[in-house]
C-alpha cells in the first residue's frame, strides 16, 4: 500500500472522514491535494500535514473545470458530503433535497469528469474512490434525499468503472455506517435512535474515521489492482442482516 510518487486529490478534506483520509495518505507516502469549499476551512489540516490546499465550489462546473483541468492526478477520493435534514418524506424541503444532490452526486460527477480527463491524457491509469453510505444499500427512516444521493453515487461508480477501465483507471465506492462526526451526532447520537440501530448491527458500534480511511487507501493502492466497480460496505455487518 505504498503510494509514494502518487498525487491524490481528496474532496471534503476539511471534514472528519476526509481529514482522516488525508492523514493516512500522507503516512502512505502520497502527495495529497486537500480540497474544500474555502481556504479557511482547509487551513488547520494544511498546517498540520503540510499538504496542498485547493479551495473550489464542487457544485459549479466552471469552478471544478478551472481547479482540475490542468491538475495531474493519480487518484481521487470523492469525500465531500452533505447530510441534509433527517425527517419524513411528506415534510421534505425541495431546496434541501437539491442541495444534498448537488454536493453528494453532482459534485462527485463533476470531479470525476474532469479528473479522469487528465488521468486519461497522462496515460498512467489511476484510481477513484467514492465515499458513499450504507443509506444507499438499505432504507433508513428519514433519509430520502441522502439515500437517493448516495444510491446515485453507487450507480455512477459502476458506470465509471466500466468506461474508465480500458484506461486502467479503477473506480470503487465505500459505504460506511454512521461515523459519529458533528454532522451525524445530532441525530444518531440520540438514545432513541442509537440504541435500536446498534442492536441490529453485528459489531454493535459506530465506525471511526480511521476505519473508513483505511479501506479508501487500500482501494487507491496497487494492493487493490484487480478491484473495480465494487460497492464496499464498511458497516459492522448492518447490511448483511
Amino acid at each position: 500500500m505504498d503510494l509514494s510518487h502518487r498525487t491524490i486529490l481528496v474532496t471534503g478534506a476539511s471534514g472528519n472522514i476526509g481529514a482522516a483520509t488525508v492523514r493516512l495518505l500522507v503516512a502512505s507516502g502520497a502527495k495529497v491535494i486537500a480540497a474544500g469549499p474555502s481556504d479557511e476551512l482547509l487551513a488547520p489540516l494544511v498546517a498540520e500535514t503540510g499538504v496542498r490546499g485547493l479551495a473550489f465550489d464542487l457544485t459549479s462546473e466552471d469552478a471544478v473545470r478551472r481547479a482540475l483541468s490542468d491538475l495531474p492526478l493519480d487518484g481521487v477520493v470523492n469525500c465531500a458530503g452533505l447530510g441534509g435534514v433527517v425527517g419524513p418524506l411528506v415534510d421534505a424541503d425541495l431546496d434541501v433535497y437539491d442541495s444534498v444532490m448537488a454536493v453528494n452526486t453532482r459534485g462527485a460527477f463533476l470531479v470525476t469528469k474532469y479528473a479522469s480527463r487528465t488521468m486519461i491524457a497522462a496515460g498512467r491509469g489511476g484510481a477513484i474512490v467514492n465515499v458513499s453510505s450504507q443509506a444507499a444499500l438499505v432504507a433508513l427512516q428519514g433519509h430520502m434525499a441522502y439515500g437517493a444521493s448516495k444510491a446515485a453515487l453507487d450507480s455512477m461508480t459502476r458506470v465509471a468503472a466500466l468506461e474508465l477501465g480500458p484506461h486502467n483507471i479503477r473506480v470503487n465506492s465505500v459505504n460506511p455506517t454512521v461515523v459519529m462526526t458533528p454532522m451525524s451526532a445530532s441525530y444518531w447520537g440520540r438514545p432513541e435512535i442509537q440504541d435500536p440501530f446498534l442492536s441490529q448491527m453485528p459489531l454493535g458500534r459506530y465506525a471511526t474515521e480511521e476505519e473508513i480511511a483505511a479501506p479508501i487507501v487500500f482501494l487507491l493502492s496497487d494492493a487493490a489492482a484487480m478491484i473495480t466497480g465494487v460497492v464496499l460496505p464498511i458497516d459492522g455487518g448492518y447490511t448483511a442482516r
